[in-house]
């Protein structure tokens, strides 16, 4: 069966996002098996609850993809696999760090690929990206850090630190280029070193509990691009 999915260019900087949906064939199998895992706390910048997706699963959801990943973003293979999780938010907004106001990247790398899968029954918040208003960065990688790191200490001199809520509307420091929703069963595949964050509704259960939370799978791939 075909993949039925778009490619949008986000931003200024153009960069790809494929959006497919219907993405696995049985999305409540996969639910069910992380249903019944016991998820715990990763790192300090993650607000809430990750459990491991098993391999057979990962292979699985990935073989139809790897091909389109590769021709979308340049590679001259497909990409390996670095991780896959489940993942639940359940931190409010009052508990959460700065960090974690604002929009972030997952890696420096620019050959790292993020894909998110939402499982949740119903849309209970998709993803959002960003731009860093006084760079004009959209993406951050090695040789950019440096620069973005001084001037988002220089702004948060200037404007304090983000409000403690999840960020969903403009700031004085980000703009947001573009947002996509969370149809159950759609995924997300973009470079992981683009700014983004989920994007939440203000009502959303922030419950533990896979079966009522907000529940998607995070993967991570590293491709090699062309010299």
């Amino acid at each position: 069966m075909a993949l039925r999915h778009r490619i949008e260019m986000i931003g200024n900087e153009r960069q790809p996002v494929i959006v497919l949906d219907q993405f696995v064939p049985d999305p409540a199998a996969l639910r069910a098996r992380a249903e019944a895992l016991a998820y715990q706390p990763m790192g300090r910048h993650y607000p809430g609850l990750r459990a491991e997706v098993a391999d057979d699963d990962v292979q699985a959801f990935l073989a139809p993809v790897l091909e389109l990943v590769a021709d979308t973003f340049g590679f001259v293979s497909v990409p390996a696999i670095v991780s896959a999780g489940y993942s639940i938010v359940t931190t409010p907004p009052q508990a959460l760090t700065p960090i974690q106001r604002i929009p972030h990247i997952d890696g420096l790398e620019r050959e790292r690929i993020a894909l998110l899968h939402f499982l949740s029954r119903t849309d209970q918040g998709g993803t959002s990206f960003w731009r860093h208003r006084s760079t004009g960065f959209e993406t951050i990688d090695a040789a950019r850090h440096p620069a973005y790191d001084a001037a988002l200490h220089r702004d948060v001199a200037q404007h304090g630190l983000p409000q403690a809520a999840y960020i969903t509307d403009d700031t004085a420091i980000y703009e947001c280029i573009a947002r996509f929703d969370a149809a159950p069963n759609r995924a997300l595949i973009y470079r992981s070193h683009a700014l983004h964050c989920a994007d939440l509704p203000p009502d959303l259960d922030l419950t533990p509990d896979p079966r009522r939370a907000r529940l998607t799978v995070n993967t991570f791939l590293m491709g090699s691009a062309a010299q």
